[in-house]
């Protein structure tokens, strides 16, 4: 589903991806940690082309992604691969005048053409998908952090991605908040949709993941299945990270 081969990404003089190659297979979780400043972010950011990246090629489904094409076209090529792939950010960017399901109808209809009918059968599926068909007249102001972020979630699947992106999407949320948006991103796991997830949680990634890839210094040190990570994992660098996060 996706692959990705020796990318490297810089702002200016520093360097943030260094190389990185990746292949996740369609249907697989495949989870990101490592210390802050890593490169985990940047990663998923140039994966759907909010970041340009200097070096290598990211392809989605058999597609080149990050090709160079003229003015007009290029634009029409990057909605396409933003639609397939979703993205759910730390912080909710929920339009605050529209409802909770014109949040997450509007893409549809506008970039999809589909009618007002069916994005809002689509929308309250969607809604009810993650918990909240009840909120659907609702405005993002009247909701908790939690039901933001499945909010968020819901508008990201209403494009029907191949791909869901998440980036530290339980960060800024209140710990009694966690546990909800895991739970749709377990819901999610268990249907089989191909994730990569950007997470600080070792013990939600030890239970949702295929794999586990820990990445320092914009490279990827390990990448393995999570029962082995966090259990014994090869290299010295990720044992000194895990001994330092699960015990303080």
């Amino acid at each position: 589903m996706l692959d990705v081969r020796g990318i490297r990404k810089s702002f200016g003089a520093l360097e943030v991806l260094k190389g990185i190659d990746l292949t996740v297979r369609k249907g697989q979780i495949v989870a990101l940690i490592g210390p802050s400043g890593s490169g985990k972010s940047t990663l998923l950011r140039s994966l759907n082309m909010l970041e340009t990246v200097n070096e290598g090629e990211i392809w989605l489904d058999g597609r080149l992604v990050n090709r160079r094409m003229p003015g007009k076209a290029f634009e029409i090529h990057l909605n396409r691969v933003r639609q397939q792939m979703g993205m759910v950010f730390q912080h909710f960017n929920l339009f605050p005048h529209m409802t909770i399901l014109k949040n997450v109808t509007i893409a549809p209809r506008v970039l999809k053409g589909l009618s007002e009918d069916q994005s809002r059968r689509q929308g309250l599926d969607l809604l009810a998908k993650v918990g909240l068909e009840s909120k659907s007249d609702c405005y993002p102001s009247q909701l908790s952090g939690g039901q933001k972020q499945r909010v968020a979630i819901a508008r990201a699947l209403a494009m029907q991605p191949k791909v869901m992106l998440f980036d530290e999407a339980t960060s800024a949320l209140d710990p009694e908040l966690v546990e909800e948006v895991n739970l749709v991103m377990k819901h999610l796991a268990a249907e089989h949709m191909t994730m990569l997830i950007v997470t600080h949680e070792m013990k939600f990634a030890a239970e949702v993941a295929d794999r586990v890839l820990f990445m320092d210094g914009g490279m990827v040190v390990e990448d393995s299945p999570p029962d082995q990570m966090f259990t014994a994992p090869k290299q010295e660098r990720t044992r000194s990270f895990l001994r330092k996060y699960l015990n303080g």
